[in-house]
């Protein structure tokens, strides 16, 4: 990344593009604000498409590093939030057991 010519940006324009429209859409405002209560912030995803779009025309040092901090920050919302299951570290002893069946009323 120091001269940043083999740098590719972490996802094609298009993507970036593709989320920005839809954060924008109706159906997604609709969602976002009856799970937050809030509309959805899209300018991330706008800022991101034109950063990549001066990387592709320009190769602007600028671009890149807005992407690259995007990104982070990204990944990193992703990981604040914990599991809802505990995950098992094996399996039960009796799993080959077949299961309980019920009582049939006759």
């Amino acid at each position: 990344m120091a001269d940043g010519s083999g740098w590719r940006p972490p996802r094609p324009c298009e993507a970036y593009r593709a989320e920005w429209k839809l954060c924008r859409s109706a159906g997604h405002f609709l969602h976002h604000y009856y799970v937050h209560g809030e509309r959805p912030a899209c300018e991330q995803w706008r800022r991101d498409l034109d950063s990549c779009r001066e990387w592709e025309e320009h190769r602007s040092a600028e671009a890149q590093r807005s992407l690259c901090e995007s990104e982070r920050a990204r990944v990193q919302a992703s990981r604040k939030h914990s599991l809802v299951w505990t995950l098992r570290q094996s399996a039960p002893a009796d799993w080959h057991l077949p299961l309980p069946q019920e009582e049939k009323d006759e």
